[in-house]
């Protein structure tokens, strides 16, 4: 896992739209294509993240009308990894600022997404043995913090 990077891992299955899309149209999206976020753009440049637990908190629980613009819901600044990143820097990212996702960003594009998920998927594959030292991995570090 050391030496796993984030192109390898992270999913192509991003959904990004404009600022000013709707929450409605952003919802039917998501659910369209079975994923947890749409990223936000303006003028085609990532700069927000609208996720599930948004959905949840910011607007059934604030009751914002479903005509309201993502924008108004995204959380930002929008943090990202370059996809020749490790998994362990993405973790490291994700722990530190307490997200689940991280979008992956070249040349002002995204490219991908990198979630828990993917690291949890990463890290169950192998022998028992292997998976051993991923644990123990992650248990010193988080000895040293």
């Amino acid at each position: 896992m050391n030496n796993t990077f984030v192109n390898q891992v992270m999913s192509k299955n991003v959904i990004t739209l404009e600022k000013s899309t709707s929450l409605q149209d952003a919802a039917q999206e998501m659910n369209k294509l079975s994923v947890g976020c749409v990223i936000v753009t303006d003028n085609s440049k990532p700069v927000g993240i609208v996720t599930e637990r948004d959905f949840v908190t910011k607007v059934a629980a604030e009751g914002r009308p479903l005509f309201t613009e993502i924008s108004e819901v995204m959380s930002y600044p929008l943090i990202t990894i370059d996809p020749g990143e490790t998994i362990w820097e993405a973790s490291e990212i994700m722990k530190e600022k307490l997200i689940h996702k991280l979008p992956v960003i070249e040349n002002e594009k995204v490219i991908g997404i990198m979630t828990t998920t993917d690291i949890v998927r990463i890290s169950s594959v192998g022998s028992d043995s292997q998976m051993r030292k991923v644990c123990d991995q992650i248990l010193m570090r988080m000895k040293d913090n």
